[in-house]
């Protein structure tokens, strides 16, 4: 090992003992951009390797995350308008995405940690392949409650809010409510239950990748309360440094659920 990674295993062993000492967060959210750029800035052969090898880094952080007693993650892997990339490119990500919630779904690590997996997005814009896949990864970890993976795909922030207003209106036209009536009932508490997250807590921190300052549409309506960190490394070259500096930087902020 040379002098330079002596330092930065000194450096990480600080910064974990520092945060440790402080309030960690209970739920993050993490937007996992940059693959594409990080396969061209390393001169793989496709893009789609940018994609597997983020993929084998969601399996590292999310070690790092329980190792931290975070027990909650949300992850983005796939927007709505991801659907409209090239074919060629989206039907690779969409088998990588099916073969790894297969793979979870029997992997014993899975089972190990009692990680239970949801999708969340509008999943009925996704192949019927990809959405079996889905129902096999939940359902063989339904009972589980030691460590929860959110998986956004599919995933549009203003679709959610669509989706959950029209619910609502539908729900309460269809028990016989005038429209005067429901209308009065279009509350944030109200449409806060028709959310695809409705039964999960907030975010207290969104990480997202590949130096992007935006959200872009994650979680738009749960993240109103969040704090944010950007990084500038894409996806797959994420350290457990970048992770516990985005949790120093979340324990130095004064969280005031509002002004």
């Amino acid at each position: 090992m040379n002098l330079q990674n002596i330092l930065y295993r000194v450096y990480e062993r600080r910064l974990q003992r520092e945060i440790q000492a402080h309030k960690l967060p209970q739920h993050v959210g993490l937007i996992l951009d940059g693959n594409r750029r990080y396969a061209r800035s390393v001169g793989l052969m496709s893009i789609l390797e940018g994609h597997r090898l983020g993929a084998k880094k969601l399996e590292e952080v999310l070690t790092w995350c329980e190792e931290l007693n975070i027990r909650m993650v949300s992850i983005w892997i796939l927007s709505t308008e991801n659907l409209q990339r090239p074919l060629e490119e989206l039907a690779g990500l969409l088998q990588l995405i099916e073969n790894r919630l297969r793979d979870a779904a029997h992997d014993p690590k899975t089972h190990t940690k009692r990680m239970r997996i949801r999708a969340i997005g509008k999943l009925e814009l996704l192949p019927e392949s990809l959405r079996d896949a889905i129902r096999e990864a939940e359902e063989a970890t339904r009972e589980y409650g030691s460590f929860f993976l959110n998986v956004a795909v599919g995933y549009g922030g203003r679709q959610e809010i669509v989706d959950a207003v029209q619910s609502l209106l539908r729900e309460r036209l269809e028990s016989g409510k005038s429209l005067e009536a429901t209308i009065e009932e279009v509350t944030s508490d109200n449409v806060g239950k028709y959310l695809y997250t409705y039964d999960l807590p907030d975010p207290d921190l969104i990480i997202r990748t590949s130096g992007e300052v935006r959200l872009s549409g994650f979680l738009l309506w749960q993240s109103a309360y969040s704090e944010f960190y950007f990084c500038d490394a894409y996806w797959p070259a994420f350290r457990r440094i970048d992770l516990l500096r985005a949790i120093r930087s979340y324990q130095q902020r004064e969280r005031r659920f509002g002004f």
